[in-house]
């Protein structure tokens, strides 16, 4: 997939565990933690929103593209 997700790079220099932003946000650790790991299709512009209020960061410092290399 070319979106990664640099959620938990973010939690650790903010030294916050999931669990914490789960609750900050509204949402549950199992969602956070898919979040994560990059097995959701997609995000609400409100959650990421939180996300980047709670984080102090902004979303590109969560979301990366990184296109995918076409082999001939």
């Amino acid at each position: 997939m070319p979106i990664i997700v640099n959620l938990d790079v973010m939690l650790a220099r903010r030294k916050m565990r999931s669990k914490e932003l789960a609750e900050r946000i509204g949402l549950t650790e199992q969602n956070v933690s898919l979040l994560k790991s990059g097995k959701v299709k997609g995000i609400r512009f409100e959650t990421l929103e939180k996300i980047c209020e709670v984080l102090a960061c902004q979303p590109g410092d969560i979301l990366m593209f990184e296109p995918t290399v076409k082999s001939d």
